[in-house]
């Protein structure tokens, strides 16, 4: 049996409502928003503004007009503010749903204008280095073969190689742009380095000259590769190296060479040589071992004797003094320190003879080349190396052949940077003086000192 009870506030017999009934409108792009059909007593729900923050549900629910008079249901009420907190969300959804959307497409545009900008950027340097209009003459000198029917991308290849065009490509599209691809001839031309495109397309639209005289000039102490290279430079052709391995106008057993000597090396006379572009690598090595016949006489000859050498180690120890000499009056001095070593059976130490071996007179050397085994090394060998790291002039030969008297067995870089050697007699007294001189780098950032005299 059920007890009888008293009825709930919400139970009360109230004549039926029929609820309104809403109509869903949803227009293609916008939120779907509910909306009463005509007659219906519900108000419309507000729509939030993007930014401006909703009221509680309790506003909400206050602001709701009661379907009926009379008290309010307690779960109609409870009902009605789920359901507002429901559209509510679906809201908030489609708002983060349009910015999104506005942030995709805000994105997108600038990645298109960043994307054109880089492609105006692009267009206006390839334009730039086309045309250039702000390229020189060029400056230097380069003597280029052009062999005869070369194209012009053949043409802009070689040019590029020898250093006269930036680009060998883009000479050859201005030689097209231009119409003068025929324009350019084959032969031997003497141009400059760094040149516009413009410049070198109308030098090499001329007919080649007949001669192109040059000056082949050769610093004292440099080796066989080193020459190698100015003769390069200046339009020589053949090989050098080639050229001077042997020739018939010299043999180096003739001045005390070991027998199966490896190459002139020592005997190719630096100066200065007139030939012309286009000549043999062999004319010139042959008028390099004429004038070392001229320069290097009886005189040599026999003050090597006096000093117990062989003319060929007389040239050895003055190619070292080339190498290892900056200052005139360090000459004689750095020869008697080597002649010095030599009777005490001291290692020489030189390492410039180290750099021969590894063709690299300018890289700071490493721990391991230091203890290279090669034959050059005078560190680890005792005695002179095998044959002259270089082609001295005659003040290292004079210096070789004209020691200074003195005693010494060391000498180092002053710490000044002004080139001057510090000599000593002790070891102790080098140990300082190269201490100061590691000082000096130290405090210059790791450079050489710079010289204030």
């Amino acid at each position: 049996m059920h007890e009888a009870h008293e009825p709930e506030l919400g139970e009360i017999d109230e004549p039926a409502v029929e609820a309104p009934v809403e109509e869903a409108w949803a227009v293609e792009g916008e939120p779907t928003e509910t909306r009463p059909i005509a007659g219906s007593s519900e108000p419309e729900v507000p729509t939030a503004e993007p930014g401006v923050p909703e009221p509680p549900v309790e506003e909400l629910l206050a602001a709701e007009e009661p379907l009926v008079e009379g008290p309010p249901s307690p779960r109609k009420s409870r009902a009605e503010g789920k359901e507002l907190l429901a559209r509510r969300a679906v809201r908030r959804s489609e708002q983060r749903e349009r910015q999104m959307r506005r942030r995709g497409r805000s994105t997108r545009a600038r990645i298109v204008a960043v994307g054109a900008l880089v492609a105006v950027a692009l267009v206006i340097w390839f334009l730039l280095a086309l045309f250039q209009p702000f390229a020189g003459a060029g400056s230097g000198r380069v003597i280029v073969a052009i062999p005869k029917g070369s194209s012009s991308s053949e043409i802009g290849s070689i040019l590029s190689r020898e250093g006269v065009v930036s680009s060998g490509f883009l000479f050859q599209l201005r030689a097209l742009l231009e119409g003068r691809r025929g324009d350019l001839h084959s032969g031997r031309f003497e141009l400059r380095r760094d040149m516009s495109y413009a410049a070198a397309i109308e030098a090499l639209s001329k007919p080649p000259p007949a001669v192109i005289p040059v000056k082949i000039v050769i610093p004292e102490g440099e080796t066989r590769r080193q020459i190698a290279q100015i003769a390069r430079e200046n339009g020589l052709t053949g090989s050098y190296l080639d050229a001077s391995t042997h020739s018939g106008r010299l043999d180096p057993t003739h001045y005390g060479a070991p027998s199966g000597t490896p190459s002139l090396e020592g005997f190719l006379f630096p100066a200065t040589y007139e030939m012309h572009a286009g000549a043999p690598t062999k004319e010139l090595v042959e008028e390099q071992l004429v004038a070392f016949k001229s320069n290097f006489g009886a005189h040599e000859i026999a003050r090597a004797h006096t000093l117990h050498l062989t003319p060929y180690e007389l040239l050895i120890v003055a190619s070292m003094i080339e190498r290892e000499a900056l200052l005139e009056h360090d000459r004689p001095l750095i020869a008697a320190v080597i002649y010095n070593r030599l009777k005490q059976g001291i290692p020489l130490g030189i390492d410039a003879t180290i750099r021969y071996a590894l063709d690299d007179f300018s890289a700071p050397l490493t721990e391991a080349q230091l203890h290279n085994p090669s034959p050059f090394n005078t560190r680890l060998h005792k005695g002179l190396p095998p044959t002259p790291i270089g082609n001295p002039g005659m003040a290292s030969i004079e210096a070789a052949a004209h020691p200074a008297h003195s005693s010494y067995l060391y000498y180092v870089a002053g710490a000044d940077g002004c080139g001057e050697m510090v000599f000593s007699r002790s070891y102790a007294k080098f140990e300082r003086d190269a201490a100061a001189y590691r000082e000096a780098v130290r405090r210059n950032g790791g450079r050489v000192p710079a010289c204030k005299h």
